[in-house]
């Protein structure tokens, strides 16, 4: 970064350019799910339903903090614990606990109305994102497949045509893919994330951005909301 982190205004600290930007000078905008676009993390409240959140939270808070290197690793294992939760379970998740951040609808329908296309890559589960792409009318979607055998979770996921499961590797290699589609440079994507594995596709990206993030991915992105909604980023996007 050429400048030095500054708080432009209470709870949003920018580092490494000097606004506004143009939000139209940006072709794709690109969203982590859980704890960035909606307010729980899946993997855990699915866990609860099987009385396993506390085990399973402390794999999901120390793989975002990028304390656990193999995310893939530790997504197996907090699924493995998710074994004989019933779809009508995650249906109640989905009901009762998931809500959009503030400020998420506001900055979505923002960039789509700028002419921007919307990407959901997660390494959460296509149960969710799938609920999540409908609600927000988001454009294109990565995530992982749970399998289910008569209704009731097998504690394992299933392979894609594109691979097997939606680390931080296949965040950043979907944004490239979907540049490509689109025929744009990566520099004008913008990618919003909270976790350590959303790191490689923020660094990808022609602007990054932490939302109430962990503190390794506040350090390098280059805006950081710390306090407020997902929609505190326009005040740096025209």
């Amino acid at each position: 970064m050429t400048a030095p982190a500054t708080e432009h205004a209470p709870g949003l600290v920018l580092q490494g350019f000097t606004p506004p930007l143009h939000l139209r000078d940006f072709k794709l905008i690109a969203f982590d799910m859980d704890s960035t676009l909606i307010n729980i993390e899946c993997v855990d409240e699915i866990a609860d339903a099987v009385g396993r959140k506390a085990e399973v939270a402390a794999i999901t808070e120390a793989a975002m903090r990028g304390e656990i290197s193999d995310f893939k690793e530790s997504l197996r294992r907090r699924v493995a614990l998710l074994k004989g939760v019933t779809q009508a379970d995650m249906q109640r998740v989905f009901d009762e606990r998931l809500r959009l951040n503030p400020g998420a609808a506001e900055l979505v329908t923002a960039c789509k109305a700028a002419g921007l296309k919307v990407l959901l890559v997660s390494g959460g589960f296509t149960f969710f994102t799938d609920r999540v792409r409908d609600l927000l009318a988001i454009d294109y979607t990565r995530s992982n497949v749970l399998e289910l055998q008569d209704g009731v979770l097998t504690g394992r996921m299933v392979d894609q045509p594109w691979g097997d499961i939606c680390d931080g590797a296949e965040k950043r290699r979907m944004l490239q893919q979907t540049c490509a589609q689109l025929g744009i440079s990566t520099q004008q994507a913008i990618a919003v994330g909270d976790g350590a594995n959303d790191l490689p596709m923020m660094g990808e990206a022609g602007l990054s951005v932490a939302y109430h993030a962990k503190p390794k991915v506040r350090e390098q992105a280059m805006v950081a909301i710390n306090s407020g909604g997902l929609d505190r980023l326009l005040e740096v996007l025209r």
